[in-house]
């Protein structure tokens, strides 16, 4: 392989406690701008908020995409006892937040309930709402107000073969696009782009992809692990990176699937198919653009996705990350 390079795992910690709900994620762009200003042979943000980073070639333009944003609330309404009522931005679902705790930008803590039952036989779940500890509208609205957003608590941890944290997905994505940027010298024309909004419906990708025109797109994403009981035969934890077969919102061309795969064989990465019938990524917009764009997945699998515990193996990220090295290093060319 072309690379033994280990990967920086602070970086990624770093990327992880950035907040950045989906139509928020200036916080997580200012940080990968740093990181790269000095090397970058352009740096733009567009009117929708995705940073696209540029590395010039003669050859082939390739876009290197991921999602900046994480799934997150926004408040609704508050009431004279200073509770906030929410709803979910992106795929999180209230009851699973109960007891749960949530960050706004500006550091305040909030636990997220539910209103108690009235009978011991009511079977009603109750209205779910945020208490960040104050006693009255009023003081609640000093803090926060109706729009605003919040995402979940999540620490970062690194076990010898494991990370544990809140927005795993995607900004494990933008981690190996960081850290291939650092370092790849090749002759195609590399747009790596952080695309904002994917979590309500893949909204950036489509107008980067419009702007930039690539002749091939790949697309850096997490996907679900099925390695818990009674789960078998999908994706799941250790297995290596999973190539993009089919999601619902793209079939992926053969030719492009079976090039990823071959380069993997032939670089002794270890691999995966993801193919799923429900969700979606970057890849169904991009690969819709400019009358098509040939578009290939790839993904890193994780457990218990779209919570503040998040969790993935160390050797799947160092396969997705020599994947995407050799893609770039030999790209598909079948059109030229």
């Amino acid at each position: 392989m072309s690379s033994l390079k280990p990967l920086d795992y602070e970086l990624l910690k770093q990327l992880t406690q950035k907040f950045g709900p989906s139509g928020n994620e200036i916080e997580v762009a200012d940080f990968i701008i740093k990181q790269v200003k000095t090397i970058a042979d352009s740096v733009q943000i567009d009117p929708l908020g995705n940073l696209i980073i540029r590395k010039r070639g003669n050859g082939t333009k390739i876009m290197i995409a991921c999602h900046m944003d994480e799934v997150g609330i926004m408040v609704t309404h508050i009431d004279d006892q200073g509770y906030l009522y929410f709803v979910p931005v992106g795929g999180l679902r209230g009851p699973d937040l109960i007891a749960k705790r949530i960050i706004f930008k500006n550091k305040r803590i909030g636990v997220v309930c539910r209103e108690r039952k009235k009978r011991a036989e009511d079977k009603s779940t109750g209205k779910i709402f945020i208490d960040i500890g104050v006693t009255s509208e009023a003081e609640a609205r000093s803090i926060v107000t109706e729009g605003d957003m919040a995402t979940l608590v999540g620490d970062f941890q690194e076990t010898e073969s494991h990370i544990i944290s809140k927005a795993l997905d995607n900004r494990i994505g933008c981690f190996l696009a960081l850290e291939i940027f650092k370092q790849i010298h090749c002759e195609s024309d590399l747009f790596f782009t952080f695309t904002v909004q994917e979590e309500v419906g893949a909204r950036g990708a489509k107008t980067a992809a419009s702007t930039i025109q690539p002749d091939l797109a790949l697309i850096i994403d997490t996907t679900i692990s099925y390695d818990t009981p009674n789960e078998r035969n999908r994706t799941s934890l250790g297995h290596g990176v999973a190539i993009k077969v089919m999601d619902r919102s793209i079939v992926v061309s053969p030719k492009i699937k079976n090039w990823m795969a071959d380069i993997s064989s032939q670089k002794n990465i270890p691999f995966q198919w993801e193919i799923i019938t429900t969700g979606g990524t970057d890849s169904g917009p991009v690969h819709l653009t400019q009358g098509g764009i040939p578009t290939g997945g790839i993904a890193i699998p994780v457990r218990y996705l779209h919570t503040a515990n998040e969790i993935v193996t160390k050797t799947d990220m160092q396969s997705a990350y020599n994947l995407l090295l050799e893609l770039l290093l030999n790209p598909y060319k079948e059109w030229q």
